[in-house]
């Protein structure tokens, strides 16, 4: 074990990654468990409401990024101050992720429907610091032979094939699997392969005049999100608390309102 951490975390410079990456989780769950707590109404934390302002933990999260950020670009990749950095950066961001939702919506959703998509985030970006740490690189750029490489032309026609894989799944709604697939290509080909989800720009496109096709795409979509979303909901009320239904009622018949 000590032999595969020095080969691969510190010969290649990835141990502030790793001390980000560490700092970054541990901050998110942290977040999450005091968050519950004040939502409880137990223990000694409360919301911050200086002068009646409600502040949101993503603005010492900005903040905290910003030096962290900066002060990495400062002090260089070795050091103490580098693994410094690292670990105020993996705060930063993970005080930031936590509150994503709010920052897309532009409102608290924090414990609503709407808010999942923080934690999804946070989920997504562990995976992907996860991949380049165990050595996967963009654009299936590890599986590129010494020969391609010499050759301008075949690495870049490789980089191009990879991503329009990468691209068309984005297109046809599986925002999951680009994203992933940007590191492990045949998850990027699957996606690209399979039928588009209904609403997404490819079945929008290309699907208009073809009713079987868009039908199937729906059924599809349907058995798919019955199967996964209670277990991936489950699992998100596992690690930051499940939604308030109650709020989301709420918030749905203001904006009906409105």
């Amino acid at each position: 074990m000590g032999h595969w951490f020095y080969r691969n975390i510190i010969e290649p410079g990835k141990l502030p990654l790793l001390v980000a990456l560490a700092s970054f989780v541990l901050t998110f769950l942290i977040t999450r468990t005091v968050t519950r707590l004040i939502r409880a109404g137990k223990g000694p934390f409360r919301n911050v409401t200086p002068g009646g302002m409600h502040i949101h933990h993503v603005v010492p999260g900005v903040v905290l990024t910003l030096i962290g950020g900066f002060g990495a670009v400062a002090v260089g990749r070795h050091g103490a101050a580098t693994i410094v950095c690292a670990v105020v950066l993996g705060m930063g961001a993970g005080l930031v992720l936590d509150e994503f939702a709010l920052i897309l919506h532009l409102d608290d959703v924090y414990w609503s429907e709407q808010g999942r998509q923080s934690v999804e985030v946070v989920v997504l970006t562990t995976a992907l610091l996860l991949l380049v740490l165990l050595g996967f690189s963009p654009l299936g750029v590890d599986e590129v032979s010494p020969e391609e490489r010499q050759s301008r032309a075949s690495l870049l026609a490789n980089f191009a094939l990879n991503f329009v894989f990468v691209l068309v799944a984005l297109f046809k709604g599986k925002f999951r699997m680009a994203v992933i697939g940007l590191f492990l290509l045949p998850v990027a080909i699957f996606g690209a392969l399979r039928l588009a989800r209904p609403g997404s720009l490819w079945a929008r496109r290309f699907y208009g005049r073809r009713p079987r096709a868009r039908a199937r795409a729906g059924l599809r979509a349907y058995h798919h999100d019955r199967r996964w979303n209670r277990v991936r909901h489950r699992f998100q009320d596992l690690i930051a608390g499940a939604p308030d239904r109650g709020r989301h009622l709420r918030r749905s018949s203001r904006d009906e309102k409105r």
